[in-house]
């Protein structure tokens, strides 16, 4: 059944996960990697002994394929997957990497396929979130939360979310904050989060499902509470409320956004460094970040695709 519709120029994106368990590592990572090689798919796959983490942008119906190929699996029955479209290929390569976790919370014991949050719609969002007695927290890293964020919700300002359960740890106790609301880009990190929150005897955890990026297309924008754009791991680096990019680029030493009124300051430098990180950049980074930066734009005028 075809699942996307788009224009043939178009390239589809597309984003899914699923906790479950997985054996056979390595027959998988050999499996799927011919498969997305062989559709002309593009991106990266992570999987684990707790489930499998994507992010892949190729032809429409081979996306479709994909999906098709991995629903056929017992583990994987019910995946679902959120769409997005661009007019070229965000990534170069296609990459299927064994990881220890799908996404690194750096906690043992935790079994999001067996325990987690209850899940919010998007519809059922803004009633929660605007209860007084409902903290209302943001799971993601510091570099996302400056595209935009939900009104009133809490920024815990941490680099990576190996740095969240130290934050809830440090300022939130079960006791006093009994209703925790919290939300990520497309959901995983709730997922685990959220799994962790209840384990450390948080009463009531729930997340928003589909993250914001599912909120943000299925709610209209005068009744929308979201704030901003919403960051994206890829060259779009930040999308609108229609998906489309935001007018983000990502400083490439940092992966900082970085805004048109970046680029007037004077620690900006294309493809070096950006306000947020100049001060901290070694003058050896800053030469090889010049170097590739020629590299890249000597491949743009020939026509090829720098691959470094």
């Amino acid at each position: 059944m075809i699942e996307i519709r788009l224009t043939m120029t178009q390239t589809c994106i597309a984003t899914f996960y699923k906790f479950t368990p997985l054996k056979r590592l390595k027959a998988l990572r050999a499996e799927l990697l011919d498969f997305c090689k062989s559709e002309g798919i593009r991106g990266t796959i992570l999987i684990g002994t707790e489930g499998i983490n994507s992010t892949v942008a190729g032809p429409a119906m081979s996306i479709n394929a994909l999906l098709s190929h991995l629903r056929k699996c017992k583990e994987f029955q019910g995946l679902e997957a959120k769409f997005s479209y661009s007019n070229k290929s965000p990534f170069h390569r296609m990459k299927v990497r064994i990881k220890k976790e799908i996404v690194t919370l750096g906690v043992t014991g935790i079994d999001p396929a067996k325990t987690t949050g209850r899940r919010v719609t998007a519809a059922e969002w803004n009633a929660l979130i605007s209860n007084p007695e409902v903290v209302v927290l943001d799971v993601r890293n510091t570099y996302e939360t400056r595209v935009g964020m939900f009104k009133g919700s809490i920024d815990p300002g941490i680099k990576t979310f190996r740095d969240f359960p130290q934050f809830v740890k440090s300022n939130l106790n079960p006791k006093k904050n009994r209703r925790i609301a919290m939300f990520c880009t497309g959901g995983i990190r709730c997922e685990k989060a959220a799994a962790w929150m209840l384990a450390e005897g948080f009463e009531e955890v729930s997340q928003l499902d589909g993250g914001i990026l599912k909120y943000i297309e299925e709610t209209a924008e005068g009744e929308s509470l979201w704030q901003g754009g919403c960051f994206v791991f890829d060259h779009r680096v930040g999308v609108d409320r229609a998906l489309a990019p935001g007018g983000y680029e990502m400083c490439p030493s940092c992966r900082w956004p970085v805004t048109a009124k970046d680029h007037k300051h004077a620690d900006y430098e294309q493809g070096v460094s950006c306000p947020h990180c100049r001060s901290s950049l070694t003058e050896k980074k800053i030469a090889s970040s010049r170097e590739r930066h020629k590299q890249i734009k000597l491949a743009e005028a020939r026509g090829i695709k720098h691959l470094g």
